[in-house]
């Protein structure tokens, strides 16, 4: 047998994945054939420029990878011409050379995946859309109805994913992909009939299927059924993913403990568990748990920094702790890492909010809905832009359409609601709604919350009572207990007014209202010490706007970071 050519040496160091070792030789070999042409033939270039773009791609180099793979492609077309010029006879010889040679197509999808990684999607869909599409692996396929999901083109997207499916019929992303683009269930089920009956043990693949149909068409409720019955199943008994899919979507219906406790039970199962980690972070956060948010965030970043969950778990924490030009930050580099991230969009833009960049904060809402219509969460981030800016009829057509779109249930009913609570005009609708919100679903906190401050504005205390009491008597909430409180101090029960502060701190402690409750009845039971407590007052009131500047002085020490943090 004849030695090898170095060219054949590079490539098995290739195949072997020595890819620094790769980078070297055949970086040291394109200099010897660019000084002397006549040293290499046409298809050795093409394989030396292929294998050292790889190495390239392989140190994350993206930009220098493309320019190397463009090379090898204009080498390709040289060595299809004279290839073809050949006279017949010659091709038996050919054929082993050329089944060595690199699959041009394999170039054009890692080219592909640098333009991703370059954040140039455009030029990634040209690349993939270039090749004919008899050609296309199912990688290629998937890829491009990734891309053509994320640009808007669904026609193109649906297509692409359903030929992935005809490839792959168990491909289960390409499902939910299908199903994200409202696919109905029953035709993307159709799809794949054949191979659940050819398969023993697989007869739960159908209602997966329906499941996720139900999760993308905005039905938490079924969605949260079938999900169960699937968990019920002793096969799929404690399923990581279907897990994680419960505790979003409980989260999704506003039932926040149950969410906290789904998740909690994926996590004790896969302590290495990323994907909806941000929700979670984001619910304890909220509940005031702030130090089991920054203990999360820590264990988030050890696993990875490169995911965009553990910087809005940390960004949930600074937000919570009122550092929002941190959580402003630290949402812009989840973003960054993660375009596609919801929580990072939603962190960023409750952030601008509360920094007074309301203009800001509505593109990141606005973007986080495209993303994600069946999410509440982020339309009613967008409606309070709309109420912090005074725009109470932008509000109410979003919250008049958000009603209409995903349905009369007691979320869309109070979020309904909280804006005709803003215009005088619209108090008695208010009243209506909330009503109505109730009777579904008596225990939902944001629906008692507006209940009790119209209560409180209409001055029906002991009606407003009534009401928490029945809220509480199933679930302990801090905002419904300092409410009670509240209301407790308008009808003089000054005694069990504390309780209800003291439990509302138990369960917060960083809640400010609760604790600005107790300090005014600690005023109204010693009227005697009244003077010396407004002067302590004014010390307390002192001492506050130096942690404003104190955090304005935060704001100037990121805001030189955040030009490289923007949305765009």
């Amino acid at each position: 047998a004849a030695s090898m050519s170095v060219v054949e040496h590079v490539r098995e160091m290739a195949s072997a994945g020595l890819h620094s070792n790769v980078r070297l030789l055949s970086g040291l070999l394109l200099t010897m054939s660019g000084n002397n042409p006549e040293l290499f033939s046409p298809s050795q270039k093409y394989q030396l420029l292929v294998y050292h773009a790889d190495s390239l791609f392989h140190d994350k180099e993206y930009r220098n990878a493309v320019s190397k793979y463009t090379m090898a492609l204009q080498q390709k077309k040289a060595l299809s011409k004279t290839s073809k010029v050949r006279p017949s006879t010659g091709n038996a010889a050919s054929t082993p050379q050329s089944q060595c040679l690199p699959s041009e197509i394999e170039v054009k999808y890692k080219m592909a995946e640098c333009y991703t990684m370059l954040k140039q999607d455009k030029d990634a869909i040209a690349v993939l859309d270039g090749i004919p599409s008899r050609q296309r692996t199912p990688k290629i396929n998937m890829m491009l109805a990734n891309l053509y999901k994320k640009a808007g083109q669904e026609r193109s997207s649906v297509t692409s994913y359903k030929e992935v499916l005809r490839q792959c019929p168990l491909a289960l992303d390409a499902i939910l992909g299908l199903l994200s683009l409202s696919v109905k269930g029953a035709e993307v089920a159709s799809m794949t009939i054949n191979i659940i009956q050819s398969i023993p043990n697989l007869d739960w693949l159908s209602v997966w299927i329906k499941a996720y149909a139900f999760v993308h068409t905005g039905d938490n409720t079924r969605a949260i059924n079938t999900i169960c019955s699937l968990d019920k199943k002793s096969l799929l008994r404690d399923n990581v993913d279907l897990l994680g899919s419960l505790a979003d979507l409980y989260f999704r219906a506003g039932d926040n403990k149950n969410s906290i406790l789904k998740f909690e039970q994926a996590q004790m199962l896969d302590p290495y568990l990323i994907k909806g980690m941000d929700v979670y972070g984001y619910l304890l956060a909220r509940e005031g748990r702030l130090e089991d948010v920054e203990n999360l965030g820590c264990r988030l970043f050890n696993i990875s920094d490169q995911h965009a969950e553990p910087w809005v778990v940390s960004g949930c924490h600074s937000f919570y702790s009122k550092r929002y030009s941190r959580a402003l930050y630290l949402g812009a580099k989840a973003i960054q890492l993660n375009s596609n991230s919801v929580q990072a969009l939603l962190l960023k833009g409750a952030a601008l909010r509360n920094m007074g960049r309301v203009q800001e904060a509505i593109i990141h809402f606005r973007e986080a809905i495209r993303l994600a219509p069946c999410r509440l969460d982020c339309y009613e981030g967008l409606i309070e832009c709309y109420l912090a800016s005074n725009s109470i009829r932008e509000a109410m057509v979003m919250a008049n359409n958000v009603y209409k779109t995903l349905g009369a249930n007691a979320q869309t009913l109070t979020l309904l609601a909280t804006v005709c609570l803003e215009d005088p005009v619209t108090q008695e609708k208010a009243k209506t709604l909330l009503d109505k919100a109730l009777m579904q679903r008596p225990d939902y906190i944001k629906a008692v919350v507006k209940k009790a401050e119209l209560l409180s504005r209409e001055q029906k205390y002991e009606d407003g009572i009534a009401l928490l009491r029945n809220a509480l008597a199933n679930q302990s909430d801090c905002v419904l207990h300092r409410i009670l409180g509240d209301f407790l101090v308008a009808v003089n029960e000054y005694q069990e007014a504390m309780d209800q502060y003291s439990i509302a701190l138990s369960l917060d402690p960083n809640d400010q209202k609760s604790l600005e409750g107790m300090q005014k009845m600690e005023k109204e039971e010693s009227p005697t010490d009244a003077t010396q407590e407004e002067d302590v007052d004014d010390m307390e009131g002192s001492g506050e706007e130096g942690d404003l500047e104190g955090s304005d002085s935060e704001a100037a020490q990121w805001a030189d970071q955040e030009q490289w943090f923007g949305m765009q």
